[in-house]
């Protein structure tokens, strides 16, 4: 009888972890070729840069002022500068094809926005930052362009901690690299956490990554701007979003010519 214990023991909880599924893990960054990368702000100034108000989002002003953007502890800060009015900030220079980085810490409830390809109107192709319940990050939208693309493979919950899968706002033939149950390990709010964009070609193939895992790869079929446009960061118009900031910092650019 003791003999036969102890050899049950052992297959019992064999069997029992056979049965149990592995958990998964947060996925690991892609390494990055740095080569060719230029920074594009200076954590001081906003040379290189202007605010535009002639977007949408500043019909509260009536389109006189585009939100309200500062430098603070080397980071572009923005905000409505009064309630419902945002706007964008963009680069002077027009880029074609290339990849942008930059790290975000944005409090949760701001809509904001990564711009490729952006006119001083606003109408761009925008990784989404749409940093509160129901948005999204690194997803594609067409900003200004009918809403066409929309592409995203989560949405935010109620939480900054959570987020649902697959998303309900818009689909995406790309499935989500982090799981439900990783989320809050993977992305640390309050803490800066670094946004990757590359656009190719017109129509246009745009590629998103968080923290180097790669989330959106989308092919226009469609050519639906030109083929040179700004770099944007974007405050949304709506709501009151005077006293809640985007934050953005060591934004860095790679130009990477005609394929």
């Amino acid at each position: 009888m003791r003999s036969n214990a102890i050899i049950l023991i052992p297959l019992a909880a064999l069997t029992l972890t056979t049965l149990l599924p592995a958990r998964a893990e947060p996925p690991k960054p892609e390494k990055f070729d740095d080569t060719g990368f230029v920074s594009i702000f200076d954590g001081k100034t906003l040379d290189g840069w202007k605010v535009s108000a002639k977007t949408g989002h500043s019909g509260a002003s009536k389109n006189k002022s585009g939100g309200k953007w500062l430098i603070e502890d080397g980071a572009i800060v923005g905000s409505q500068d009064i309630p419902a009015n945002g706007g964008i900030v963009i680069t002077e220079k027009q880029y074609g094809d290339f990849e942008v980085t930059l790290e975000m810490k944005n409090d949760y409830g701001p809509d904001s926005g990564l711009f490729l390809r952006s006119t001083d109107t606003g109408k761009c192709y925008q990784a989404m930052i749409d940093y509160h319940s129901n948005g999204n990050l690194m997803g594609v939208y067409g900003e200004g362009l009918g809403g066409k693309p929309h592409v995203r493979n989560f949405d935010f919950g109620k939480e900054v901690t959570k987020i649902v899968v697959p998303s309900k706002q818009g689909p995406s033939d790309v499935k989500c690299p982090v799981a439900v149950e990783d989320w809050s390990k993977f992305w640390k709010h309050g803490e800066w956490n670094e946004l990757r964009a590359r656009i190719e070609g017109n129509p246009p193939k745009v590629t998103t990554w968080i923290k180097g895992v790669k989330f959106m790869e989308y092919q226009d079929t469609e050519k639906r701007l030109g083929d040179t446009g700004g770099i944007a960061l974007q405050v949304h118009g709506g709501g009151d979003y005077t006293k809640q900031f985007v934050r953005y910092r060591n934004i860095r650019v790679k130009e990477l010519g005609n394929k």
